[in-house]
């Protein structure tokens, strides 16, 4: 393994990144959009997003055990080139079938794709660039991800504005084409594992294994997952589903400015996680993984600025103008927090494991986001017109929750494993 940070495959691996994330980006704003703007409902929008994460949790744990057992490069490719068919069925269909059916299977495909492809892209780290290197390559890859997140919203909505919802279907496609042709070229280690038994043994098999190393031998990292799913349960689902209801359906905004602005506030999203990722690659070493946890209680704080501008103003825009930056250093600091996360993992974990456990901590947090979506999407409902009740909620239990687990992080240890996957003390004992 080359010991530069930017080998070749590696900076592959990082283009067909930038190319498949903004494609998903742009695709996952606009379908759930299109919806809002046809039923002006968040109780449905919330269902919908919701039902799109269970393909993705069920999949993931799959998904992680094929990025041990399969090249993961065959993995990326092939999903890319799905994902593209998918967008190319929809915007055939999309005419002459129930636009709530469909959009909701289609998201639930796309999502369940996604589950199963991030597993892949995140236990190639470890393949491609030595261990000096995790958090730099963790945080290259939480900054691609979050500059295409801030490209896709941002030209994703000029573009449904200007020229309807196909146009984003196709720049869609194009874009995972484009990644799977760039991904081909890609050359990943990769070491076949002995398998015996059907898949479905081997499933069980590999999950019970990762279940147990996080739950035994790495119990700290099954505390910190349980407080993800906390935060995903109460902060990032009331952000999902009350950034697009409130902006596009509760502010007094016209339409397509409404529409714009969206984009907009998801770009601010994407780029308090391109500044996040930013800052955890040029500050890694400085950064403590015992304390990464003040870094949720920042996410919390974030949050009650929110609420009060509903309570003390009567401007849309100021209303506007707050959400987004509160949601931009709500991104900021939560990415921090989880390169850190993903590097202390990948650090701790064996490299025969890395996908498997990636992949169940992918999906035991994931599992917090349908629940979420659906509870945020009623209370948005039920709340009409006290919108603020709901957001000072989930500022109130998140920050509960934040301050009360701190002490969850300050029991994390960096040790670092060698090429063995035994236990090397680092310079941090």
């Amino acid at each position: 393994m080359e010991s530069k940070l930017f080998t070749k495959d590696f900076t592959l691996v990082v283009l067909g990144q930038i190319i498949s994330l903004f494609g998903n980006a742009a695709i996952r704003f606009a379908l759930p959009l299109y919806l809002l703007n046809c039923t002006g409902s968040s109780a449905l929008y919330g269902t919908v997003t919701a039902c799109a994460f269970i393909p993705a949790i069920l999949l993931s744990p799959i998904g992680g055990i094929f990025a041990d057992r399969v090249n993961k490069k065959n993995i990326m490719v092939a999903l890319d080139f799905f994902t593209a068919i998918v967008i190319a069925v929809f915007s055939v269909l999309m005419g002459g079938v129930n636009i709530v059916l469909l959009l909701t299977v289609t998201l639930m495909i796309l999502y369940g794709i996604a589950g199963a492809y991030q597993p892949s892209v995140q236990a190639s780290v470890p393949a491609l660039v030595s261990q000096e290197h995790f958090m730099a390559a963790n945080s290259v890859i939480n900054t691609i991800s979050s500059f295409s997140s801030l490209l896709g919203p941002v030209l994703g909505g000029i573009l449904y504005s200007a020229y309807g919802l196909k146009s984003v279907l196709w720049v869609c496609m194009v874009c995972f084409v484009l990644s799977a042709v760039m991904e081909i070229f890609i050359k990943i280690p990769f070491v076949k594992q002995e398998s015996s038994g059907s898949v479905f043994q081997i499933v069980k098999k590999d999950f019970g294994e990762s279940v147990r190393f996080i739950g035994k031998e790495q119990p700290v990292i099954g505390k910190g997952l349980i407080v993800i799913f906390c935060i995903n349960l109460f902060l990032s689902a009331m952000i999902v589903v009350g950034l697009p209801y409130m902006v596009t359906e509760v502010l007094a905004l016209e339409h397509t400015l409404a529409n714009t602005l969206y984009g907009f506030a998801q770009g601010a999203l994407a780029a308090g996680g391109l500044a996040g990722g930013i800052s955890a690659g040029v500050f890694g070493k400085k950064l403590n993984i015992q304390r990464t946890g003040n870094f949720i209680i920042a996410c919390a704080g974030f949050v009650f600025p929110m609420g009060i501008v509903l309570i003390i103003s009567s401007s849309a825009m100021i209303h506007y103008v707050v959400m987004t930056i509160c949601c931009f250093f709500i991104m900021v600091c939560s990415t921090i927090f989880m390169v850190q996360m993903m590097s202390f993992v990948q650090t701790e974990t064996p490299q025969n494991m890395i996908g498997k456990v990636i992949a169940v901590i992918f999906t035991f947090s994931m599992c917090a986001q349908p629940l979420g979506n659906a509870f945020y999407g009623v209370l948005f409902e039920v709340c009409k017109g006290y919108e603020y009740v709901v957001i000072l909620f989930a500022g109130v239990i998140s920050f509960v929750i934040a301050v009360s687990t701190r002490k969850v992080f300050q029991g994390f240890s960096s040790v670092g494993r060698d090429a063995e996957g035994r236990h090397e003390i680092s310079s941090t004992h």
